[in-house]
């Protein structure tokens, strides 16, 4: 008897071991929103699982480092270059006390001069002049001094930096406000932005805030009411501003400052592309690899490469579209070779604008229409077939489980449970009942979006590009 209680003992000790290793890797698996196919419920098959650039599609997870992102076509997004740069500053600075990285927080000193720094490339590292509060070993020293040596912070006079003291919004539209120009009028009254005045802009920073509005630069920064009415601006928010401003010097130059100091320092090179596969926020998924061919010459890590060399890439995000909903393909291009020649892309690529857009012929697209309409529907079928399998297995999982709860309670003289139980029961066959047919009605939908998109882009396939890239497009890649 002993031996069988000391045997039960531990097995309740493994259980509950097993029980509590278990609910941690549940904790660590980011949470996966299914699909079925574009649907009108909204429901798409990627979620990004955390700011390290983490993306889940079809239950299989990719890292992505070198992005680039192409959003509806021209849209260009910009938010893969923020989440490299607050993975850069949540993985470089030191924390104690339990203190966690919240990008939601105020920008500080310190990380206003690595968004800068990383933002402009500006990588000159020598002290010309020292900080008795930047110590050989400060985690951020080497931003911070290629940020002053750049011409875009400066320290205070009693020869201190003050690297973890927040920076006021209006600090931040002076900073940003030295590298454009923006004609704006001499009056002093604060600007509104998105209809509403913006607080906490002192005497002195109207002028510089009155310029950063007018170059609409902030439309592109998250939370518009926080940049009306808080006093400061978050990490987040100053990455996307910097990240709008080093777009826009690399692409359309319309609001830099000529012979400032960031700009002379951020020379963007420019890849000219023509894509070889086509992409579809429809149809790929994250891992697809494609290739490309360069339609000119361009110099790349001190090499040059002639016109017509092999540039690889691969799908980092997909957004499945749905009604109202075009979606979205993100991809990364990895690498350039020619022959023997092979150079990797850089880390971060700042933008890819569509220049030319050249539909397949008309051959091509009739020859393909049949296969690829036949494999989406067959596709549709399949996945919705499998979803209602999975919500009828779980729905009598637990229908089983009310049943048998509704005896044990009777059996056990607690009659109010079994009665509660009997009423769980029916719920729980309703929602099964209730989801099948959501299944089946999205489904039918599916097949008919899927079948009308076909036909679209065998007939007018422009209004089929603004969710895929298509062979014979071609791209200017800019970083």
């Amino acid at each position: 008897m002993k031996k069988l209680t000391k045997l039960f003992v531990s097995l309740l000790a493994v259980f509950a071991f097993a029980s509590a290793s278990f609910a941690a890797d549940a904790a660590k698996t980011p949470k996966m929103e299914a699909y079925a196919h574009p649907t009108m419920f909204g429901s798409q098959s990627q979620q990004t699982s955390d700011a390290d650039a983490s993306y889940i599609v079809g239950a299989k997870i990719y890292k992505s480092k070198n992005q680039i992102g192409v959003q509806n076509k021209d849209q260009v997004i910009i938010d893969s270059w923020v989440k490299d740069v607050m993975s850069l500053i949540k993985d470089q600075q030191p924390f104690a006390n339990g203190q966690v990285f919240n990008p939601k927080m105020p920008v500080l000193r310190s990380e206003l001069a690595v968004i800068l720094a990383e933002g402009f490339n500006l990588t000159n590292k020598s002290a010309s002049k020292s900080y008795s509060d930047i110590s050989s070993d400060y985690w951020a020293k080497d931003w911070i001094y290629g940020a002053l040596n750049g011409g875009v912070m400066i320290g205070y006079p009693d020869n201190k930096f003050r690297p973890d003291q927040p920076v006021t919004k209006a600090e931040v539209f002076a900073t940003v406000a030295q590298l454009i120009s923006v004609a704006t009028d001499r009056s002093l009254i604060v600007p509104d932005f998105n209809g509403k005045e913006i607080k906490y802009i002192p005497r002195w920073a109207i002028a510089p805030t009155k310029e950063v509005v007018a170059s609409k630069l902030l439309d592109s920064v998250p939370n518009p009411d926080k940049v009306n009415n808080d006093e400061y601006l978050s990490k987040e928010q100053v990455a996307y501003l910097v990240g709008a401003l080093r777009q826009d010097w690399a692409y359309k130059n319309s609001v830099g400052k000529s012979g400032a100091a960031a700009s002379k320092n951020y020379t963007p090179t420019v890849l000219n592309i023509k894509l070889e596969d086509r992409l579809s926020a429809r149809q790929s998924n994250v891992g697809d690899k494609f290739s490309a061919k360069t339609t000119k010459d361009v110099t790349i890590g001190g090499q040059c490469f002639k016109a017509g060399s092999l540039v690889k890439g691969e799908v980092v995000e997909v957004v499945r579209p749905g009604v109202k909903n075009p979606g979205y393909l993100k991809v990364k291009f990895t690498q350039i070779k020619d022959g023997d020649l092979c150079v990797d892309f850089p880390k971060n690529i700042s933008q890819a604008q569509a220049d030319m857009i050249k539909n397949p012929n008309f051959i091509a697209r009739l020859f393909g229409f049949p296969l690829s309409g036949a494999g989406r529907v067959v596709g549709v079928v399949g996945r919705s077939a499998g979803s209602i399998v999975n919500v009828a297995g779980n729905g009598i999982e637990q229908f089983g489980d009310n049943l048998s709860n509704v005896f044990v309670d009777t059996l056990s003289l607690k009659p109010v449970a079994g009665v509660k139980n009997v009423g769980n029961a029916a719920v729980t066959l309703g929602k099964g009942i209730f989801d099948v047919c959501k299944v089946i009605v999205s489904g039918a939908f599916g097949i008919v979006y899927e079948v009308t998109d076909e036909v679209r882009y065998l007939i007018v396939p422009k209004y089929s590009n603004a969710s895929s890239l298509n062979p014979g497009e071609e791209l200017s890649i800019i970083y």
